[in-house]
């Protein structure tokens, strides 16, 4: 059985520099908690997978306030910890201003570029695979109005609504996409109340498929759409079995397959800018038997259709971040 060390709270941090003579990989977890059903629960479940593989142990740790980032890199950095992998951009700042101290210590940051020598940063397109959701979402609705609902208002959520947007006009040039955020705090990606309160705003205004693209505050979203009796998109885990057959689909965003790959580097972890599209697998969409029954064949078929396009480069995908636009929608 794999022995996990779940470590809370600055105490339990700072027994991390016992013990440090084994490198075991470390994973650090954004606010909301690794069992959030979605972004961090996808970075544990590739976690999860490298320790059954392999057989191997790994430091675990949940943060509890902004104020741990530094301490808990440090920690686990002088624990003997390595590669040490955190996700979400929020570590950016410390990790850069880290990094230099532990020249032997490699480091995974997912959602956020680092200039490092010892570091990998893993971005995504995630444009690319809310695209692809959004024709869904245009392809599927009965009123020819959407939702989206992102949680923290940064330019990397409104990269996920603007590709969203992009498919669903392209499925559906008449229709209408409402876009709103959670919040402009890292509160916002816990708080399903607010999630339950801009899904029910956004069906009292016609729409009738929402994607929710807001960690912890994304179950508000998913459990308000059934209860209204409309559909809601997931994202970065399969969330189609959290409401089977009121969720169209989830936008994939395969983090476990970073934090795995990462650990499977090891102390060889390879510095530099990893990318992960949908020529790569890195985004996608999800199929099950959970919403086989909302999907028709042709619905999948040019979903399918406009995936590859991406892939061979002939559809580009308008990226946000790179010029903070969204030409099929007003944020």
């Amino acid at each position: 059985m794999t022995f996990m060390k779940s470590l809370y709270g600055a105490t339990a941090m700072l027994a991390l520099t016992a013990g440090a003579a084994l490198a075991e990989p470390a994973i650090i977890f954004d606010l909301g908690g690794k069992f959030d059903k979605s972004f961090n629960e996808a970075a544990f479940n590739g976690a999860t997978k490298w320790a059954t593989e392999t057989g191997g142990t790994f430091k675990e740790l949940e943060m509890q306030s902004e104020a741990q980032r530094e301490q808990a890199l440090r920690r686990l950095a002088e624990s003997g910890a390595n590669p040490v992998v955190m996700t979400g951009f929020a570590f950016g700042d410390v990790l850069n201003t880290v990094a230099p101290d532990f020249p032997d210590t490699k480091f995974a940051i997912i959602d956020m570029v680092v200039d490092q020598p010892n570091v990998k940063s893993v971005v995504f397109n995630e444009h690319e695979g809310s695209y692809l959701v959004g024709m869904m979402a245009g392809l599927a609705s009965k009123t020819g109005t959407v939702g989206f609902i992102g949680g923290m208002d940064i330019p990397l959520i409104r990269k996920f609504g603007c590709g969203y947007a992009q498919g669903v006009v392209a499925a559906n040039p008449a229709a209408k996409v409402i876009l709103n955020m959670t919040g402009t705090t890292p509160a916002a990606w816990n708080d399903p109340v607010k999630g339950a309160e801009l899904a029910t705003a956004q069906q009292s205004q016609g729409a009738d498929v929402i994607y929710a693209a807001a960690g912890g505050t994304g179950i508000g979203v998913l459990q308000t759409a059934a209860d209204l009796g409309i559909l809601s998109i997931g994202v970065d885990s399969n969330q189609n079995y959290m409401h089977p057959g009121k969720v169209l689909t989830s936008m994939l965003k395969r983090v476990d397959n970073a934090v795995y790959e990462a650990f499977k580097e090891g102390v060889d972890l390879k510095p530099g800018i990893n990318v992960m599209g949908l020529a790569n697998e890195g985004v996608g969409y999800a199929m099950d038997d959970n919403n086989a029954a909302l999907v028709t064949p042709e619905m999948q078929a040019a979903v399918d259709a406009a995936a590859e396009k991406i892939k061979s480069g002939e559809l580009v995908v308008h990226d946000y971040m790179s010029d903070n636009t969204c030409p099929a929608a007003t944020f």
